[in-house]
């Protein structure tokens, strides 16, 4: 992989974790750092997947693909967020 090649896919992953987190409703209380990190492992992973299913390269926009990436990061930044909750929740009660 080229450095153009790389350096797209980080840009495409950073615009798929935000768009799974705006695909969440509520607010998320997660760095903007993470939610770019997810995605860019969401854009990796759904890749994968799509290819695996044969829908990685059609005519046109390649929409199944990002449905799939977008979902990932979509589970990937409600986990994360879930899991810095319960921190937070437990910070608090040591505090009282």
């Amino acid at each position: 992989m080229e450095i153009s090649g790389i350096f797209s896919a980080l840009i495409i992953g950073a615009i798929i974790g935000i768009l799974g987190r705006l695909a969440l409703p509520g607010r998320q209380h997660i760095a903007l750092w993470l939610t770019i990190l997810i995605g860019i492992v969401a854009a990796f992973i759904g890749a994968a997947i799509a290819h695996g299913f044969g829908v990685a390269d059609t005519k046109g926009v390649d929409w199944i693909e990002w449905l799939i990436q977008i979902g990932l990061a979509a589970v990937g930044v409600s986990f994360a967020d879930r899991s810095s909750g319960s921190r937070r929740g437990s910070r608090r009660l040591s505090r009282r």
